[in-house]
C-alpha cells in the first residue's frame, strides 16, 4: 500500500515534469539561486569559526558566544 502510494506520487511528478513548459526554466532560476545562496554566499559571508577546534574547544567557544549575546 504504501509502496503505491510512493510510486503513484513519483508518476505525478514525473508526467507533470515532462509537460512543463516554462517550468523547467523556472525550476532552473530557483536552482541556481539555491545554489548562489547557500554554497557562495556561504563561502564569503560565513566564515567557520570553528574549524579545526577539539570538541571541548567548540563548546567553550559556543558557550561563551551564547552567554555574550545574552546581555
Amino acid at each position: 500500500m504504501i509502496k503505491e502510494k510512493f510510486i503513484s506520487v513519483y508518476r505525478f511528478y514525473r508526467d507533470g515534469f515532462k509537460e512543463m513548459t516554462w517550468g523547467r526554466t523556472l525550476w532552473a532560476i530557483i536552482l541556481i539561486k539555491l545554489f548562489v545562496m547557500f554554497f557562495i554566499l556561504k563561502l564569503f559571508f560565513f566564515p567557520s569559526f570553528l574549524k579545526g577546534k577539539s570538541t571541548e574547544e567548540k563548546q567553550d567557544y559556543v558557550g561563551t558566544e551564547l552567554i555574550n549575546r545574552m546581555k
